[in-house]
């Protein structure tokens, strides 16, 4: 099976589904024109397909490997890392004026999806090194950009994050790495960190981490946390890699998949760094990366996605069982419902996080908080979704191969392996849901509203074209607003025990909608074919959704007491 890019899944969403127009008619981006992003999308298509495509199962079957001390990476990753950094892939969105393409987010969402589809491994070191020019960018001092940012955006350096403690996990603010000044604008910085994506490697003249640490006497929990740059290799006074640093990959850890991730144990012994930001506000400099990482993460769901798909229709056009009019499995009527709940389901996941990308785009162009407050409610739910969906179609591709779905040599089964982590990091999507029912409602539910009555506003517009699937949008999204009410009315424990379900209900409804927006747009045929399936076999999933999130926390720690 050969993957294929979804350019015509990226042109009808961008079109029809979440008005890239508005986008390319603001000033910052009038460059970026819908034609000249159908010809860079079509550029990075052809180097997704033949360049990493060719890798995806190299990283798996030769993993990257810790050889007395130094992390060796799978057959061909430098070579495809090549490929992407002089293509300009890893910094399409970073500042011109340093180097980069300034593109919108949008045309950077859609590469990443194609690379995460082609080579998820590989695809997660430029993901990483994307954040970080946008922390740097945002939160730097001059000094800082002119000597990390040109590196970062050629790719010739690579970029990582360090959040995570053995004794933290997700409890950032219980980090005890410490950070003691030297006295010279430096600092020394001890300790250790644990799931650090692409910690090193073995094609790049440097590594930057960015690391979370406590400058002595700071407060306890996140406000008092500060952001250090730490390089595997300290710049000279030319800017070019110098003296080692005292940081070292400890071990890489054995993983379920993504075996071609280097996933390290770090350990910083008293290694130079320079502070980002101010003094105790690293949270809200990381935060710049985690954003940006989130709606990529949602993405690498989506690519896998879309990557299983193609891979299990391969293989029931080809498979011959049973009595069936095709002569193969398609022609079994469950088979067929299997890969349309996944085509259905990636194409809702993409234009979420493609309504979500412009949203960025709009506020960073427009300034206005409207665009701002929309991008923060669509960020969780871009993120879960999207990685939910990547583990559920991976999960139905190996149902639609079978047997031969759990026989490694098949491929299916590394699809569900190498996607199952996304739900986890960069905040698990519990964390998203709270954020959802909690930060993101602290408006009162403006930015929400808002959204509900958009989708509202179009399926009336739709009932002239398409009135039984609009009016069960319509009445799909009323419920959501119902459900929104509900929860504004509750304490915050309340709302916390029904967010997975009320994200998922929201996920929905958003789905949904642009289904129906391509199906009026595109008037029959196999578009058309997908949104119905969608609005009348899994939208009204959004009912028992609803209900769950208006149920509630309903049982107390003491029930799982032993």
């Amino acid at each position: 099976m050969t993957y294929r890019a979804p350019l015509s899944d990226f042109s009808r969403i961008l079109k029809h589904v979440v008005g890239y127009d508005r986008v390319a008619e603001t000033a910052l981006f009038e460059e970026a024109s819908p034609e000249t992003v159908e010809a860079v999308l079509g550029e990075a298509a052809k180097m997704c397909e033949e360049v990493m495509a060719p890798l995806q199962r190299n990283g798996d079957l030769d993993p990257a490997r810790l050889e007395n001390g130094v992390v060796r990476t799978s057959r061909g990753f430098a070579e495809g890392y090549k490929a992407i950094a002089e293509g300009g892939w890893i910094a399409s969105s970073a500042p011109p004026e340093f180097g980069g393409m300034g593109l919108p987010m949008t045309v950077t969402t859609c590469v990443n999806d194609m690379m995460s589809g082609a080579c998820l491994a590989l695809q997660l070191n430029p993901l990483m090194s994307q954040g970080q020019i946008e922390a740097l960018e945002h939160h730097a001092s001059d000094a800082l950009k002119a000597v990390y940012l040109p590196k970062l955006v050629t790719g010739e350096w690579a970029g990582t994050m360090n959040l995570t403690e053995p004794q933290a996990g997700s409890d950032v603010g219980a980090l005890t790495s410490k950070a003691e000044p030297l006295g010279d604008g430096s600092y020394a910085i001890t300790g250790q960190k644990i799931f650090i994506s692409w910690g090193d490697n073995d094609f790049t003249g440097n590594v930057c981490h960015l690391v979370l640490a406590r400058l002595p006497d700071a407060v306890p929990g996140t406000k008092g946390i500060s952001l250090f740059l730490v390089p595997k290799l300290i710049p000279d006074a030319a800017g070019d890699p110098g003296e080692r640093n005292s940081l070292r990959v400890v071990s890489l850890e054995h993983k379920t998949g993504l075996h071609g991730s280097p996933t390290c144990v770090m350990s910083y012994e008293g290694a130079r760094g320079w502070l980002v930001g101010e003094p105790n506000d690293g949270m809200r400099a990381m935060f710049t990366m985690m954003n940006n990482a989130r709606l990529g993460v949602g993405v690498q769901g989506i690519g896998v996605a879309d990557a299983a798909t193609q891979h299990a229709l391969s293989y029931a056009q080809e498979r011959k069982q049973g009595r069936s009019e095709t002569g193969t499995i398609l022609g079994h009527a469950d088979v067929r419902r299997m890969l349309a709940e996944m085509k259905a389901d990636t194409y809702a996941a993409r234009a979420i996080a493609l309504t979500l990308a412009v949203a960025i785009d709009m506020s960073r162009a427009t300034g206005d908080a409207a665009w701002t407050a929309r991008a923060g409610v669509l960020t969780p739910i871009a993120k879960a979704f999207g990685t939910d969906t990547g583990i559920e179609v991976a999960s139905k591709g190996v149902q639609v191969h079978g047997g031969m779905g759990y026989i490694e040599e098949t491929g299916a089964a590394q699809f569900l392996r190498d996607v199952r982590v996304t739900a986890i990091y960069e905040g698990t999507n519990g964390i998203q849901a709270m954020d959802l029912v909690g930060r993101k409602l602290m408006d009162g539910g403006e930015a929400v509203f808002a959204l509900i009555e958009e989708i509202e506003s179009h399926a009336e517009v739709a009932k002239a074209h398409l009135p039984e699937l609009a009016e069960a949008v319509w009445q799909a999204t009323e419920t959501l607003r119902e459900t929104t009410e509900a929860l504004l009315k509750r304490d915050m424990a309340d709302r916390f025990g029904g967010a997975v379900p009320y994200l998922r209900a929201f996920a929905r409804v958003l789905g949904a909608d642009a289904h129906l927006r391509s199906a009026c747009a595109e008037g029959g045929g196999a578009v058309e074919r997908l949104a119905r399936f969608y609005i009348t076999r899994m939208l009204p999933e959004h009912v028992g959704l609803c209900a769950q999130a208006r149920a509630g926390d309903l049982i107390p720690a003491e029930d799982f007491a032993a």
